[in-house]
């Protein structure tokens, strides 16, 4: 297989997804909200895809990984601006689902930075299904179909920074892309009766 060294399709649609987040917010701040939702959607369809594209053509590194966490936060603290600017009314009756999905997403990356001077890159299986989860809730509550299933998603996405949180805690040093912290506890087990043999 060819080396393609950074440039491979995976990091590139990340480096998409961190450049569509100035147009969505020049996108919010003109009040397009028909145009925000969807490049919104394709943002996350790109995000949805860039870790499966890397991990079926044996393309994942700590670039990747660390592309795609910069990228996360560009959208996401883009979207939490235009959510007030374009839906404020909906962002004060549905304050708590909101508040906890921008909670579940600031506490893991303070325990990161505090605990590794960095940014962590976990990408564990349930923030997976909970980043997956607010995004169609978000999408539902947006499109004015039901508020509940982003209310059910804040849920997810309060465990999955739980979960994140003790990754951390348990890390001796930084890893990327963690599955979840049952294996991290397997793995240190392991290790320690690997080091007692």
């Amino acid at each position: 297989m060819i080396s393609m060294g950074p440039w491979t399709l995976p990091n590139l649609l990340s480096i998409l997804r961190l450049g569509s987040a100035p147009l969505l917010l020049l996108l919010a701040l003109s009040e397009q909200r028909e145009a925000f939702i969807w490049l919104l959607a394709l943002a996350f369809l790109t995000d949805a895809v860039d870790g499966v594209l890397a991990r079926t053509m044996g393309q994942t590194s700590r670039l990747g990984a660390q592309l795609d966490s910069w990228a996360d936060v560009a959208i996401y603290t883009v979207t939490a601006i235009a959510l007030w600017r374009l839906w404020p009314a909906l962002v004060r009756s549905e304050w708590l689902a909101v508040a906890a999905v921008v909670v579940s997403f600031v506490l893991p990356a303070l325990a990161g930075l505090l605990r590794f001077r960095r940014f962590t890159s976990y990408h564990t299986l349930l923030v997976k299904v909970a980043v997956a989860a607010t995004f169609v809730g978000l999408l539902l509550m947006l499109l004015g179909v039901s508020v509940w299933p982003f209310r059910l998603a804040a849920l997810l996405a309060v465990l999955a920074a739980l979960e994140e949180i003790a990754i951390t805690g348990v890390l001796r040093e930084e890893r990327s892309d963690v599955v979840s912290l049952w294996h991290v506890l397997r793995q240190q087990r392991e290790s320690v009766r690997a080091d007692a043999d």
